[in-house]
């Protein structure tokens, strides 16, 4: 009884709070003492290491097999679904190291993509463009002209328009659109007078991309329509996209040799703003999205939109907004922007 009594009173130290100082400074001591949190995760850290690296040095990555290089950088923006699973990771495996070395991926993503996380539109501006691969198997090819210019566009470009619906999207845009041309599978739709129009070569065989001179309030502005050929991804081949690669280095000249200051192309490259493989064209213009946009502005596939291979560029002019429309029945989204000259 006295040994009972002893330990259940002991001036009350058993039933008494210990303080928070000693407490704190003993989980302090056992994390000090538990060197396995720095041990742990080395290939978790390693992983985040090798993201860095991929994501600072892409462009190193050689494209002679299978054009991975431009595989990956179409993809790039992706990168970031890894970094919680990493995150998770580490937290399971209570690795310190595997979350310190998860900063780096993530510093880099940020320093390279957190500017398209933002809402860079503004107002005002000259002149409204829009731009729309149509899908040569669209079934309401009327709705969907009609739906790209509800966006108010003074200037439409359309893609992959077959021949015996070209009647059908010019009845449906007649209307707003008094002045247009179509060469090959594009075609150019304008409020204002259009001159100077003509094909241009991509060394296809045929036509998929035109410029024309628009006559706005405000001054000329030439634009160019392109369709570049498109990518496939195949198990033997890899991404193959040299034709595509040929086409853009076509009409990046085309672009060079411009007399006109002011340039809009719209169209669908097949392709980012990342993707080597087109700075014959990335290199002398900017993408509206990038300058004025808001968000990353994917446009394909329609259905679930993982790239924006549709762009709208410029030189010579300044963008203000640029913005993704509803979808039709495309399997791309429209795309339009607003410049001022």
């Amino acid at each position: 009884m006295v040994q009972a009594y002893g330990a259940d009173t002991d001036n009350g130290s058993a039933d008494r709070p210990q303080p928070a100082g000693p407490r704190f400074r003993g989980l302090v001591d056992r994390l000090r003492g538990d060197r396995g949190i720095w041990r742990r995760g080395i290939v978790l850290a390693l992983c985040s290491v090798l993201l860095t690296l991929l994501m600072a040095v892409h462009a190193k990555v050689p494209n002679r097999l299978g054009n991975l290089g431009s595989l990956i950088e179409t993809f790039l923006p992706w990168i970031a679904l890894l970094l919680p699973v990493l995150l998770v990771l580490g937290l399971l495996r209570r690795s310190a190291t595997a979350l310190v070395a998860l900063l780096l991926p993530a510093v880099v993503w940020l320093n390279v993509f957190g500017g398209l996380l933002t809402d860079k539109s503004g107002s005002g501006g000259d002149l409204t463009v829009a731009t729309h691969n149509v899908n040569a198997g669209n079934p309401d090819p009327e709705g969907t002209a009609q739906q790209v210019a509800g966006s108010g566009a003074d200037v439409v470009a359309l893609q992959e328009l077959p021949g015996r619906k070209v009647f059908t999207y010019e009845k449906a845009l007649a209307d707003r659109y008094p002045y247009h041309s179509v060469q090959g599978t594009v075609g150019l739709w304008s409020k204002y007078p259009l001159a100077d129009t003509r094909p241009v070569d991509l060394k296809m065989g045929w036509t998929r991309a035109m410029r024309s001179t628009v006559r706005a309030p405000q001054g000329d502005v030439a634009v160019y329509v392109a369709h570049l050929p498109s990518v496939r991804v195949k198990l033997q081949a890899g991404f193959t996209a040299n034709q595509r690669d040929n086409s853009a280095d076509a009409l990046g000249e085309a672009i060079a040799d411009e007399p006109v200051d002011r340039v809009v192309l719209l169209g669908d490259l097949n392709g980012t703003m990342n993707d080597r493989s087109l700075n014959a064209v990335t290199s002398q213009m900017r993408s509206t999205q990038g300058a004025a946009g808001d968000g990353f502005g994917f446009s394909w596939p329609a259905s679930f939109p993982m790239a924006r291979i549709d762009q709208i560029m410029v030189k010579g002019v300044e963008p203000t907004s640029s913005w993704t429309l509803e979808a039709t029945d495309s399997d791309h989204l429209p795309i339009a922007a607003r410049v001022e000259f």
